[in-house]
């Protein structure tokens, strides 16, 4: 499998917490200012330490998280 990358629309994101409960890793967190609509978005803690398992990405009502996986170069 090759690196997981996850990108969090934060203009979309209400904040609801779904994604932050249901990480396997505790990788997302809620941050402390508002988007533009006045809600407090998710954040990635360490996008590295992303699995792509992408369970944050089913749980959220507002369809604003993305998870792409990057294949590894074949050789």
């Amino acid at each position: 499998m090759g690196r997981a990358r996850i990108e969090i629309d934060t203009q979309r994101c209400k904040g609801c917490g779904l994604c932050v409960v249901f990480c396997p890793l505790g990788n997302l967190e809620v941050v402390d200012e508002p988007n533009d609509a006045g809600h407090y978005p998710v954040r990635v803690k360490d996008e590295a330490a992303c699995t792509g398992c992408a369970i944050c990405a089913v749980m959220c009502p507002d369809v604003a998280i993305r998870i792409t996986v990057e294949e590894p170069a074949r050789k």
